[in-house]
C-alpha cells in the first residue's frame, strides 16, 4: 500500500510540474515557496515605510486577487483597508494596448496613502491608467506594490515603489495570473512551454 500511495504522489508531482490550459502547455517557474518569500518582503517593506500612515490598499482584479489576500495578512500597519479596481487590457496572451476600466473606486482616498497592488507589470499601461484614475481624486501619496516586474518589456519611468520579484517576458499563470480565466487556482507560478 505504501508503494502504491508513493508512486500516486510521484505521478501528481511530474503532473503538476507541467500542465495545459486551453491550447497551451505550461511547466513550473516560481515555486509556491518563492512566491511567499516575495509576498513577505513586499510586505516587510511597506510595514516599514508606511507605519504612520493611514493606508487604502487597492487590488487590482482579477490578478492580483491572491497576492492582495496574503500581502494583506502580512502588513504590519494600524487598520489598513482593502478595495477593488477592476481594469482589463490583456486577451489571451497578448496586452491589448488598451485598458478597459469595468469596476471603480468606492471608497474616499483623499489625503489617504493608496497602495496599487499589481500582480504583473509589464508593460506598464494598466499601472498609468491606474494612477490617472487615482490622481483624479486627490490622495496623499501613491505607492505602487507589483508581485512581478518585467523590467525589459516595462516602457514607463514612473517609479514601482515594491517589486516582488523581477522575471523575463515568458507568458505566466497560476497565483492569480490566468491564461484566458484559467490557471488562477494554482499555488506555484508557471510559464508557457515554446513549442
Amino acid at each position: 500500500m505504501w508503494v502504491i500511495c508513493t508512486l500516486l504522489h510521484i505521478q501528481l508531482k511530474i503532473d503538476m510540474d507541467r500542465i495545459k490550459l486551453h491550447d497551451k502547455e505550461f511547466e513550473i517557474f516560481i515555486p509556491y515557496e518563492k512566491v511567499m518569500e516575495a509576498v513577505k518582503k513586499v510586505a516587510h517593506e511597506i510595514s516599514e515605510d508606511l507605519k504612520n500612515d493611514d493606508v487604502l490598499f487597492i487590488c487590482v482584479l482579477n490578478g492580483s486577487f491572491m497576492f492582495t489576500s496574503e500581502l494583506f495578512k502580512l502588513v504590519e500597519l494600524d487598520q489598513p483597508e482593502v478595495t477593488f479596481l477592476k481594469l482589463s487590457s490583456y486577451d489571451g496572451t497578448d496586452t491589448t494596448g488598451q485598458v478597459k476600466r469595468l469596476i471603480g473606486l468606492n471608497e474616499p482616498v483623499k489625503g489617504r496613502t493608496l497602495v496599487v497592488i499589481e500582480d504583473i507589470i509589464d508593460t506598464g499601461i494598466t499601472i498609468v491608467e491606474v494612477m490617472n484614475i487615482l490622481k483624479e481624486h486627490n490622495p496623499r501619496d501613491v505607492k505602487i506594490a507589483t508581485l512581478l516586474l518585467k523590467p525589459d518589456k516595462f516602457q514607463n519611468k514612473m517609479p514601482i515603489d515594491y517589486v516582488g520579484l523581477e522575471i523575463g517576458n515568458d507568458f505566466i499563470v497560476g497565483f492569480g495570473l490566468d491564461y484566458n480565466q484559467k490557471g488562477r487556482n494554482l499555488k506555484s507560478i508557471y510559464k508557457v512551454i515554446d513549442n
